[in-house]
């Protein structure tokens, strides 16, 4: 892994410079925070910093149709944690609802499905659009649907991630120094063996500041 051109392809992506034609609309909506925090005296901190990215992106939302409530049938329920409720879209995609409660900005939540696509490209989340489910306002993602067939093996997953610049930092929580990138939450729920290939299906990536 050349850290450098690793360096420059994230920093690229996450700036919505992805060398493609068509920006995701990942990409477009975390351009839009940014452009939306250029504009505002908050800072991150700020405990109100949130709710003024939630009605930004409401606002947008309103001005381009993205709102999906109804894309999912919620009879087709799988599973719920805290962050995220998860529907079968068909056999092969699932759709996530998440409310980016892991995250203290929505701009973070979308850097780490950035970080995700870049790392996990099979298990890669696309934005469709978002809800607003009592009042609350979750980013509407779908993902390819893996079964596994198999128990994921942790030492496995150690060995992965050691091998590609990260290090065990506690538990499943893992830190490349030289990318400033934390990854966390690796458990057997969140990566799932398949035929003996891991699949990343729920990751919750940190940029170091």
């Amino acid at each position: 892994m050349d850290i450098k051109i690793v360096k420059d392809e994230l920093q690229n992506i996450i700036q919505g410079e992805s060398g493609t034609s068509e920006r995701t609309l990942i990409q477009t909506i975390a351009s839009y925070l940014r452009a939306s925090q250029t504009a505002s005296s908050m800072v991150k901190n700020d405990k109100y910093y949130k709710q003024e990215e939630t009605k930004s992106i409401i606002e947008y939302c309103n001005q381009n149709n993205l709102w999906t409530d109804d894309k999912v049938n919620f009879d087709l329920f799988i599973s719920e944690g805290a962050e995220q409720k998860v529907y079968i879209k068909n056999e092969k995609t699932v759709y996530k609802l998440n409310d980016s409660i892991y995250y203290s900005s929505w701009h973070d939540y979308f850097t780490n499905l950035l970080l995700n696509n870049y790392f996990f490209p099979e298990t890669s989340y696309t934005l469709v659009g978002f809800c607003l489910v009592d009042e609350i306002l979750f980013a509407l993602v779908e993902q390819p649907f893996v079964k596994a067939n198999q128990p994921t093996d942790l030492s496995k997953v150690k060995e992965f991630m050691i091998a590609n610049g990260f290090e065990n930092t506690r538990n499943h929580d893992y830190y490349h120094s030289e990318l400033g990138i934390i990854l966390e939450d690796l458990h057997d729920e969140n990566v799932l063996t398949q035929d003996g290939i891991l699949y990343f299906i729920d990751t919750v990536f940190y940029i170091k500041q």
